[in-house]
This record gives structure tokens, C-alpha cells and sequence, in this order.
């Protein structure tokens, strides 16, 4: 009885670090019907690449010219045929739901890559959504704001519509020291490092109209 020969499954790779990219084609391509048919160390060149049309793209969220979330973006429009993976050092949920946004089908992150990785190649292949054994369960992963206290979404809301933290701190009866606290609190949970992205997630999650 001949032995069925599964469909190879083409695989764009996008890091930054050649050593990762040697490293994950190996893993790759120790499976049968895995086959890696372009690598790419930035994200400019991963969307050029993208234009092979991949079975899936295995995008890392941070490299240079172009970051992963704005890849992900680009290839659904010049391939929407393309699964795509996010690969990442960051596990926040703002990451995460900034990739899911962009239209990752997965989330993966590093400190859980190896065999993991082969795993979720095939189950966003199958059409399924594949977040990270880390990352399954964590509410926050798919609402960041539940990461958040009743106090840092009122800082949160404050700080975005312009206050600054003494009239934030007069209006929520703290002291301005508090208030930079709270916000630097509520950032580091987010993942996000300054005002203008806070501020851009604040609208798309409708704590604010500000535009």
C-alpha cells in the first residue's frame, strides 16, 4: 500500500537575526512537507518577498525599515492567501492584540519557539487561530484592557484626553506623583513606551473619541 504524501506547505521566514533564521529553517525543514522559500532580515524585503505567495509568513514583530504589525498588514493586501504567524520576544497584550488586529493568525513567542512553532504552522494552515501555550487562557491577551485596575483605566482616560498629572491628580483626588505611578504602571502593562501609541489605543479601544 503506497504511504499518502502530504501537500508541502511553503514557508516565508522574516527576522532580523541571521543565526535565528538559519536556526528556525532547520526546525522547519526537519518536517517532510515543510519547505522555507524566502528569508527575509527586515520588513521591507519580507513584504517584497511576500509576492511568492507563501503558505504562510513567519514574521518576527520587531525588525528594522518596517515592523512586523505594519508586514502583517501589507501582506494581507498583496497576499491574502498567506497565513500569517507572529514570531516575538514580546508577550504583552497589546502586542498580541495589535498582531491579531493586523491579521496574524498566530502568536508565538520566542521563549516557547522550537517544536511549538511547527505546531502552530499547521493548526493556522488548518484555519484555526494559534496563540502560544503561554498566552491561551490569559483574558488579557485578547482584552488588554482587563489587565488593567479601576484606577489605572481612570488615569489611563485622563492622561489620553490631555491632562497632565496634576489636574489628573486633582480630579481623582491624588497627588500627581500617584498619578505618573499609575501611568507608568498601566504602560509597562500594555507594553506601550510612549504617549502617542497610548493614545492611538485608547481611541481604538473607545476609551476616548479624541482624534
Amino acid at each position: 500500500m503506497s504511504r499518502t504524501t502530504r501537500k508541502t506547505i511553503s514557508v516565508l521566514l522574516a527576522d532580523a537575526q541571521a543565526i535565528l533564521l538559519d536556526s528556525l529553517r532547520a526546525l522547519l525543514e526537519a518536517e517532510d512537507d515543510l519547505k522555507v522559500v524566502g528569508r527575509a532580515i527586515n520588513g521591507e524585503e519580507a513584504v517584497r518577498l511576500a509576492r511568492l505567495r507563501p503558505d504562510v509568513a513567519i514574521v518576527d514583530i520587531s525588525m528594522p525599515v518596517m515592523n512586523g504589525i505594519e508586514v502583517a498588514r501589507q501582506i494581507r493586501e498583496t497576499s491574502p492567501s498567506t497565513a500569517i504567524l507572529i514570531l516575538s520576544a514580546h508577550g504583552s497584550p497589546y502586542h498580541v492584540d495589535q498582531a491579531l488586529r493586523a491579521g496574524a493568525a498566530g502568536y508565538v513567542v520566542k521563549q516557547s519557539a522550537g517544536p511549538e512553532l511547527v505546531k502552530a504552522v499547521r493548526t493556522i494552515i488548518a484555519g484555526k487561530r494559534y496563540l502560544s501555550d503561554s498566552l491561551v487562557g490569559n483574558s488579557a491577551a485578547r482584552d488588554p484592557l482587563r489587565s488593567l485596575t479601576g484606577r489605572e483605566r481612570e488615569v489611563l482616560q485622563l492622561i489620553v484626553e490631555g491632562r497632565s498629572n496634576a489636574a489628573a491628580g486633582s480630579i481623582l483626588g491624588l497627588s500627581p506623583r500617584s498619578v505618573e505611578t499609575y501611568r507608568a504602571r498601566l504602560m509597562q502593562k500594555l507594553g506601550i513606551d510612549d504617549l502617542p501609541t497610548l493614545v492611538k489605543f485608547a481611541i481604538r479601544h473607545g476609551i476616548t473619541t479624541l482624534e
